[in-house]
C-alpha cells in the first residue's frame, strides 16, 4: 500500500469519525435544549451536576437532593456528566410514568447491579420481566406467607435474647446490626431453607459486609461519570474492590442453591414438602419454589434461579432491617405511639409469650399504622428510576423517549396535600376512620413505599408480615428510647435509606 493510499484512507476515517460527532453533538445539543426548559441544579459541559457532589461526604450527600427536591417541587432535571436524570415528585406524574406497563425498563443506572443481579425481577424488563412475574408471583401466595409465620417468630425470639445483655444498663445500643443480623436470618431460611445464624455467630457477617461494601461503591460510582466504563471501573481500586463483594455474594448463593439441589436429588426432601417440629406438612422455601419450577417445567435455567434468588435475598433484608430499624427509631421518639402500640399487642396475647400467629399478624391493626407512617417518613427506597419507552408530557414538559426518569418517593410523601403537617410522625393518618384526616385529599400514587403499578413490590406482603413480627417481639418485651434526636439521625441513600450511623436506643424490659 502506497503511502498516498494510506494518507487517502486515514483522511476518509478522520472525516467519517469527526461527521458522526458532529451529528451527535447537534442531536445532544436538540435534547438538551428540551431537558433544560425543566428546572434544576445549575449544570456544566461534560460534568454536567456532579460538581454539588465535590467533596460531599456520604453521609451529606441524600441531602443535596433533598435540597433540589425543595427547590424544585413536582418536578427537576440533574446531568450526571452528558446524561439526563429526571426527578418527579408530583402524584399525577408519577402515575403516567408507572400506572401501566408503558414505561416499564429501569434506568441504565440499575445496570451496574448486573454484575450481582444479573437480570432478576428488579432489573428485567420486557418479555422476560413479564414472564419471571408470573412464575414467582404463586410463591408469595398468602398459604405459603403463613407458613413463614413460624420462621418470622422464632427469628423474633433469637433477636429478642441478643437484646437483652443491653436491656437496663442505661448505655445507648446502635440496634441497627441487630436489625440487620435478625432480616438476613429470616430472609435466609425462607429464601433458602437454611439457617444462617447471623444473629448468634460471627458479629462481622461476611455476607453483610458485602452487601455493605457493594452498595457504597455502586453511590460513588453512579455520581462518578468516568466511571461508567466497566474497562475504566475495573482497572482501579475501587473496581477491584467491588467485584470482591460480587465474588462473596455470588459464592454465597451458589453455594447453597447447589447444596439444596443436591439435597433434593437425594430426597432429602420428600416430595418437595418438608415436615415441622409437630409433624405438619410445610411448604419449602423461595428457592425450593424456583428448582421445582426448573425440575417440572424447565421454566427457568440454574442463572435464573441464582440471579432471583440474590434479587430475593437483597431485595428481602436490606430493605426490610431500614423499614424497622426506622419505625423502632420513631416508635422511640414517641413514647405515646409506643404505648399504643403495646397495649394492642397485650390485648392480642394476654401476657402470653407464644410466637405470632398470621392471625396475631393481621390483628396487628395500629402497628401497621405505625409501620406505614414511618414508611412515608423515610422509605427505605427513597428514589427509583424509569427509562421513558415513548414521549412523555408531565405537565407542561415534555420528556423525549428514552430519558432517565427518578420518582421522588421521599419528597413525595411529604406533600402537603395529601399529608397535612407532613414531618409529624402520626399512624392515625392511616386509620380509615380518622375524623382529623378524613377531609384530606386521598391520590392513588401519593404514598408509595412499595412502589405501585404493574411493577410493584411483589414481596410487600412478605414484608410487612416480618416487620410486624419483629417489631411486635422487640416491643413486647421492651421499652424503647431514642436517644437522638430526628435531625441528628443522617440518612444515607446508596441503594437504601440506611442510617449512617445507626440508630441508638435505650433499652428497658417490660414486667
Amino acid at each position: 500500500m502506497t503511502s498516498e493510499i494510506l494518507t487517502y484512507l486515514i483522511g476518509f476515517a478522520i472525516i467519517v469519525v469527526f461527521t458522526k460527532l458532529i451529528r451527535w453533538y447537534l442531536k445532544h445539543q436538540e435534547y438538551s435544549k428540551v431537558i433544560n426548559k425543566i428546572p434544576g441544579p445549575t449544570s456544566y459541559p461534560l460534568i454536567g451536576s456532579m460538581t454539588h457532589f465535590i467533596n460531599v461526604p456520604r453521609s451529606e450527600r441524600f441531602y443535596v437532593v433533598k435540597k433540589w427536591s425543595e427547590t424544585y417541587p413536582d418536578i427537576f432535571r440533574v446531568w450526571i456528566g452528558m446524561q439526563a436524570n429526571i426527578f418527579v415528585s408530583n402524584p399525577e406524574y408519577i402515575e403516567r410514568l408507572i400506572g401501566s406497563t408503558k414505561h416499564i425498563e429501569k434506568s441504565p443506572g440499575y445496570n451496574f447491579l448486573l454484575k450481582w443481579l444479573g437480570r432478576g425481577l428488579l432489573t428485567s424488563f420486557g418479555d422476560r420481566w413479564h414472564k419471571h412475574r408470573k412464575i414467582l408471583t404463586p410463591t408469595f401466595h398468602f398459604s405459603i406467607l403463613d407458613t413463614f409465620c413460624s420462621i418470622f417468630g422464632e427469628q423474633s425470639i433469637v433477636l429478642v435474647n441478643c437484646l437483652k445483655e443491653y436491656s437496663d444498663t442505661g448505655k445507648p445500643l446502635d440496634i441497627f446490626p441487630y436489625i440487620t443480623r435478625a432480616t438476613l436470618d429470616t430472609i435466609c431460611e425462607t429464601a433458602m431453607g437454611v439457617k444462617l445464624n447471623a444473629q448468634t455467630g460471627d458479629k462481622n457477617n461476611e455476607y453483610v459486609t458485602a452487601v455493605h461494601n457493594f452498595s457504597a461503591l455502586f453511590s460513588k460510582r453512579r455520581i462518578s461519570p468516568w466511571l461508567n466504563s466497566d474497562l475504566v471501573f475495573y482497572s482501579t481500586a475501587m473496581g477491584r474492590e467491588y467485584q470482591k463483594a460480587i465474588d462473596t455474594l455470588h459464592k454465597f448463593s451458589t453455594t447453597i442453591i447447589a447444596e439444596r439441589k443436591m439435597a433434593r436429588k437425594s430426597k432429602e426432601c420428600d416430595d418437595n414438602v418438608e415436615s415441622d417440629d409437630l409433624g405438619k406438612k410445610k411448604k419449602l422455601a423461595f428457592l425450593d419454589l424456583l428448582l421445582e419450577a426448573n425440575e417440572n417445567n424447565h421454566q427457568l435455567t440454574d442463572t435464573d434461579i441464582r440471579e432471583e434468588v440474590d434479587t430475593f435475598m437483597f431485595e428481602g433484608h436490606d430493605t426490610t432491617a431500614a423499614g424497622i430499624s426506622w419505625t423502632l427509631f420513631f416508635l422511640g421518639l414517641n413514647a405515646d405511639v409506643q404505648e399504643k402500640a403495646f397495649q394492642e399487642l397485650d390485648e392480642i396475647f394476654q401476657g402470653s409469650d407464644r410466637l405470632a400467629t398470621m392471625k396475631d399478624l393481621n390483628e396487628m391493626k395500629y402497628l401497621e399504622r405505625v409501620i406505614k407512617e414511618s414508611l412515608r417518613l423515610r422509605p427505605p427506597v427513597p428514589f427509583f428510576s424509569r427509562t421513558t419507552s415513548e414521549d412523555e408530557f408531565l405537565g407542561k414538559y415534555f420528556v423525549p423517549k428514552g430519558t432517565f426518569v427518578s420518582i421522588n418517593t421521599y419528597y413525595l410523601h411529604r406533600n402537603e396535600k395529601y399529608f397535612p403537617d407532613p414531618d409529624k410522625f402520626d399512624p392515625d393518618r392511616f386509620a380509615n376512620d380518622s375524623e382529623k384526616y378524613k377531609s384530606v385529599e386521598k391520590h392513588p400514587f401519593a404514598y408509595i413505599p412499595f412502589s405501585a403499578g404493574p411493577r410493584n413490590c411483589i414481596g410487600q406482603k412478605f414484608a410487612l408480615l416480618e416487620e410486624k413480627s419483629l417489631l411486635s417481639g422487640v416491643i413486647r418485651n421492651y421499652k424503647i428510647k431514642s436517644v437522638q434526636k430526628r435531625e441528628d439521625v443522617h440518612i444515607c441513600s446508596e441503594m437504601i435509606a440506611r442510617p449512617y450511623e445507626g440508630i441508638k436506643v435505650l433499652l428497658e424490659k417490660r414486667l
